[in-house]
């Protein structure tokens, strides 16, 4: 009796130790605290949005959780000069080193996916992100200093202070136009406003355009002002002298080009017969042709077919000025163009590029 009472001790000393084990890693168990998945990774905000922004905005990301260092940085398209920064772990601003360009919609694009932009525990941005926002137009004003800097029109700008940044070149500055030669033709002087659409700023930026390859409509667009604000910071002026004819009506008719401010040629000149009478104003080339085919409308209603006409500048409609055979010169015999003898047409036709002015007074 005394042995089986002993062993039913153990047994139950047994029993006893191993329930306080089992009962001690539940309470291990119960107490361990689960580990928390990692904030997803998510665009909050991307500024500036809309419409008519401000060429000197700056541009910012803000996310929703901390970025990894070396993680990918957005992109901007059309490609702004400059290099993204972060202002804090969760917020990215684009340092801009060249202005936004005016007109321009521009795109911000926040990568993601497997090559994404990461966060701080190892989350990308599921989705690639995308914001757009569009440039206010520039100015009028400043077209006409970037162009004057350039040496694209008959004037030069002095800003009052010199910039601080690149990234002011799309804004208007303080300063002052002068001509850049003395004593221009008053039919010359009159046209020029600062500030305001006028034909000079039209010519130069047509010229501009031809210069640049693109096309010649006069319309300062994104692509005009990308160029223009481009050559600005290289240094890259108008490769052309600036050339301008004035023709005049009172007899004897006569062209004259000035080539940077100067006399260069003077020819006796044709210009339209009643009913087909060259009009009077200013007006800059738009075609030009080394030889061609002119064809239109007697003001008799008889029809004319003209081939092999050379030397051609086209400044007004179907007003050219070109060569033509004549037994004289110096008075009205044409159908609204300004002819010249030929050998002296082939003189001023290298002297009227895209753009140039052509003043047509009586």
């Amino acid at each position: 009796m005394w042995v089986v009472v002993v062993v039913c001790l153990a047994a139950l000393v047994v029993a006893a130790a191993g329930f306080v084990v089992i009962d001690h890693a539940r309470d291990n168990e119960a107490s361990a605290t689960p580990t928390a998945p990692p904030v997803a990774l998510t665009v909050t905000s991307v500024t500036p949005t809309g419409t008519n922004v401000a060429a000197g905005s700056t541009v910012s990301v803000q996310f929703s959780t901390d970025l990894a260092p070396g993680s990918p940085m957005p992109t901007l398209t059309p490609a702004v000069a400059g290099t993204w920064a972060a202002l804090s772990p969760s917020l990215l601003q684009f340092q801009a080193t060249g202005p936004l360009v005016p007109g321009a919609t521009e795109t911000v694009t926040v990568p993601g996916g497997a090559t994404g932009v990461l966060g701080s525990e190892g989350q990308r941005l599921a989705q690639t992100f995308t914001s757009q926002f569009t440039v206010a137009p520039g100015s009028i004003l400043r077209l006409q200093q970037l162009l004057a800097e350039l040496g694209y029109l008959p004037l030069t700008f002095t800003p009052a202070t010199p910039l601080t940044s690149p990234t002011q070149e799309g804004n208007d500055q303080v300063g002052s136009f002068s001509w850049r030669w003395p004593n221009q033709p008053l039919a010359l002087l009159t046209l020029w406003t600062p500030g305001t659409s006028n034909v000079i700023t039209r010519g130069a930026v047509m010229n501009f355009e031809s210069q640049n390859g693109l096309k010649t409509d006069g319309l300062a667009g994104p692509q005009v002002w990308t160029d223009l604000l481009n050559d600005v910071q290289s240094g890259h002026g108008d490769a052309l002298p600036w050339d301008y004819v004035l023709v005049s009506q009172s007899l004897p008719e006569k062209a004259t080009v000035f080539e940077n401010g100067a006399v260069t040629y003077s020819t006796p000149a044709n210009t339209g017969v009643a009913g087909a009478s060259t009009a009077n104003g200013t007006f800059p080339v738009y075609a030009r042709y080394r030889v061609t085919t002119m064809s239109g409308t007697n003001p008799d209603g008889s029809h004319y077919v003209d081939p092999g006409i050379p030397w051609v500048s086209y400044f007004n409609g179907g007003d050219a000025l070109h060569g033509y055979v004549r037994g004289s010169y110096g008075f009205p015999q044409s159908d609204g163009c300004v002819e010249m003898p030929p050998a002296n047409a082939a003189v001023v036709f290298p002297l009227t590029p895209i753009g140039t002015l052509v003043t047509v007074q009586a």
